[in-house]
């Protein structure tokens, strides 16, 4: 965990609404992201980020101090997607009153993604991922999407560093198979 993850964690267990606020700011857009990857619908995934803090939050009394607080926090993301898949519906989970308990809103804020959605090419690429099984997307998104290392991808997925380093290239493979099969134009371009 990073130095400034290991105080906001440490101020936050002592009761400060303003250190919560700050580590959501920090990991928010990534969450998001990530989420976005997963499911393929930006309001979805907004949806899911707020789940996944307001889980973050109320788990917060039994983090355990010598935890990383980022593969912790995308643990509970792809927990949540997961969940969501499975379910195929909305959840019952009221946004309201998340936003009483915790006591503010998480907000989508600007991000990027949202805007590359409307790009061809991003879209193209959001389809080949969707195709992708979900141990593999999982994968590809951490580390490409959300610039994780392979400890943090091993950690978020609960396995072995040399399987989520393996995921990773397969699901990179894969997805670059995709692409070309929707593009015989790249047919050139090493996976």
């Amino acid at each position: 965990m990073s130095d400034v993850n290991i105080g906001l964690v440490r101020e936050l267990k002592a009761g400060s609404e303003e250190a919560w606020a700050k580590l959501v700011q920090q990991h928010q857009a990534g969450i998001i992201n990530y989420l976005y990857r997963m499911v393929g619908d930006y309001q979805e995934a907004l949806d899911m980020a707020q789940e996944c803090f307001f889980r973050a939050w109320k788990g917060m009394k039994t983090f355990q101090e010598g935890r990383r607080f980022t593969p912790w926090l995308y643990a509970i993301a792809r927990n949540v997607a997961i969940e969501k898949r499975r379910r195929r519906q909305h959840p019952s989970f009221s946004l309201e009153e998340a936003n009483e308990e915790v006591g503010f809103e998480v907000t989508g804020g600007t991000d990027p993604i949202e805007e590359a959605t409307f790009s061809l090419d991003a879209g193209r690429v959001q389809a080949a991922l969707a195709m992708l099984p979900e141990e593999f997307r999982t994968a590809v998104t951490l580390r490409y999407v959300n610039d994780l290392g392979y400890a943090e991808i091993a950690e978020v997925m609960g396995v072995a560093v040399g399987t989520a380093k393996s995921r990773v290239f397969r699901g990179k493979a894969m997805l670059a198979q995709k692409l070309k099969e929707e593009l015989p134009i790249l047919e050139g371009v090493p996976a």
